[in-house]
């Protein structure tokens, strides 16, 4: 069976990614297969990262690999935390610290002018060389405090208006219906399942 690389190691990230991508008809594992490699992000965008991460776990391991750079822009921040959302609050901040800082750095603002969106930028490599890049985007507020205990990251503080939930709030279903991560991975299907499948015939071919 043809195995896809989801390049992260997070676990709540993988576990979305995995329920989004069914029904796949390939294996899906994460680079908790894999302790020894390290990635360094240095790009400037969502984007950039995205394709860092993928192509280093592609060239490294030689499979299928997906990878994505997601993050979150506060319109008033002038961006912030952008692409150190993971580490806004140091560079081994846990999502506490990270909620913590932000809250802080929005203290006074008015719910109504807390705009913010998530973005999440998809990269997909395979060993041949092929590689495809989509993005998603949801629009939202930050919430004037933490609610809700699901979800990982920002969530409990990242408000849906038109729901009036915060990511944390939803089920792991209902996230997945709505999440910027769940409209990138919608763009990139068309080419994962078509590229894994054109690779399993090829293959076939060779035996």
């Amino acid at each position: 069976m043809k195995t896809l690389v989801i390049a992260t190691k997070n676990q709540g990230k993988f576990l979305e990614f995995k329920k989004m991508l069914q029904p796949a008809k390939f294996s899906i594992i994460s680079l908790h297969e894999f302790p020894d490699i390290d990635i360094k992000e240095t790009g400037s965008t969502f984007d950039e990262n995205a394709l860092i991460k993928a192509t280093t776990v592609c060239q490294k391991i030689g499979l299928p690999t997906l990878a994505d750079d997601s993050g979150l822009q506060v319109d008033i921040l002038n961006g912030e935390p952008g692409v150190f959302t993971a580490r806004y609050a140091g560079e081994h901040a846990t999502d506490k610290e990270n909620i913590e800082k932000l809250l802080k750095n929005l203290s006074g603002v008015p719910l109504d002018k807390r705009q913010a969106q998530f973005v999440c930028s998809l990269a997909l490599v395979f060993p041949d060389g092929k590689t495809f890049l989509e993005q998603g985007t949801l629009e939202g507020l930050i919430a004037l405090s933490p609610k809700g205990t699901g979800g990982f990251g920002y969530d409990p503080v990242f408000l849906v208006p038109e729901i009036n939930k915060t990511f944390a709030e939803l089920s792991a279903n209902e996230k997945n219906n709505i999440s910027h991560r769940a409209k990138a991975v919608e763009k990139i299907k068309k080419h994962l399942f078509k590229h894994m499948q054109e690779e399993e015939v090829e293959n076939r071919r060779i035996e």
